[in-house]
């Protein structure tokens, strides 16, 4: 025997067929908010995409404008230099003018270090500096040796002529200074501390 089938009141009965409506209408809810998310992420896609458009195409005049500018650059600063040195040039030419006339020798070579101070001085304005190497230590970040002696009354290592200048720019070394180096040979400079050290002791006992 078949199990007998309950039947449904009408409430139940209109309520399975109102619950597909429902579905329905919540899938439709559904795909609706999706088109809406779909079409918030195209439109922010094309802006996103229309701003790298712009950036690239600065980007490409940037690029084209660059090397204008710091060629334009360099020779403002070449006009600047060559300006600020042209006075010590005519003063050069005064002097060459002038040098027949002069009283004496040394009137012609005081009128050529008043130019050489004056064109220091115009170096120093573009920071550039003189590295002072001469009775210093040798530095071979500043120095460079071209030549060794020897000469036991100085000390090791330090620098006894300077053949060349060197010159720093905003403190970094453009052009080492060419520099003679004391070099005390081995047995001397054993000999020479071990006076020192007689003569700091001699002192200490005198104390």
């Amino acid at each position: 025997m078949k199990p007998k089938e309950e039947k449904k009141s009408e409430p139940e009965k209109a309520q399975e067929k109102q619950a597909p409506a429902e579905e329905k209408l919540q899938t439709s809810s559904e795909l609706e908010e999706l088109h809406r998310q779909l079409a918030d992420l195209q439109k922010e896609k094309d802006e996103l995409f229309a701003r790298l458009q712009r950036l690239s195409a600065d980007y490409a005049n940037f690029q084209k404008r660059t090397p204008k500018h710091v060629a334009e650059a360099i020779a403002y600063e070449k006009e600047k230099l060559i300006k600020t040195l042209l006075p010590a040039m005519d003063n050069f030419e005064h002097t060459f003018a002038n040098a027949h006339a002069a009283e004496s020798v040394d009137a012609v070579i005081k009128g050529v270090r008043i130019i050489y101070d004056q064109i220091i001085d115009i170096l120093k304005s573009h920071d550039v500096e003189q590295i002072n190497a001469l009775g210093k230590k040798f530095d071979p970040s500043q120095h460079e040796a071209v030549l060794q002696k020897a000469e036991p009354q100085q000390p090791d290592g330090i620098v006894l002529e300077e053949p060349q200048k060197g010159y720093k720019l905003n403190g970094r070394v453009i052009r080492a200074s060419r520099v003679v180096v004391n070099k005390i040979p081995a047995e001397q400079k054993e000999q020479a501390e071990q006076k020192i050290e007689q003569i700091e002791e001699e002192t200490t006992d005198t104390e």
